[in-house]
């Protein structure tokens, strides 16, 4: 089993669920309005990376690059990342805890780690 296509499936599943559920049955249920877009948000990140992850996985079973640790890392951190990130936003658009806000750029920060460890990958 590739473990970071899965992962990226598995995310890219709760992504479609987690927008939906956001769409109807959260659509008055955020702490303010303006958190509605705050979860689209999340959605979002979580679907690039959940694709980034199914991009990892695929190239992971290339000949070329193969299982490099650089590549598994980069899925690692791209999974942290969304739950530092997406997790956050998510939890604070239903509970309004601007506290949380300094968790997201934590996750922003492992995505960014996350493709530059891509970037060196397919540069070495």
């Amino acid at each position: 089993m590739n473990t970071l296509i899965f992962l990226g499936a598995l995310l890219s599943f709760l992504g479609v669920a987690l927008g939906a559920f956001g769409a109807h049955a959260l659509k008055d249920k955020f702490a303010e309005p303006r958190y509605a877009q705050n979860w689209n948000t999340a959605v979002q990140y979580q679907m690039y990376h959940a694709l980034g992850l199914i991009i990892l996985g695929t190239l992971s079973n290339d000949v070329l690059l193969g299982e490099t640790s650089l590549l598994m890392w980069a899925g690692y951190l791209m999974l942290a990342g969304v739950i530092f990130f997406s997790g956050s936003l998510y939890v604070l658009s239903v509970t309004g805890i601007k506290k949380l806000g300094a968790i997201t750029p934590i996750g922003g920060v492992l995505f960014l780690v996350a493709w530059i460890l891509v970037m060196i990958e397919v540069m070495s």
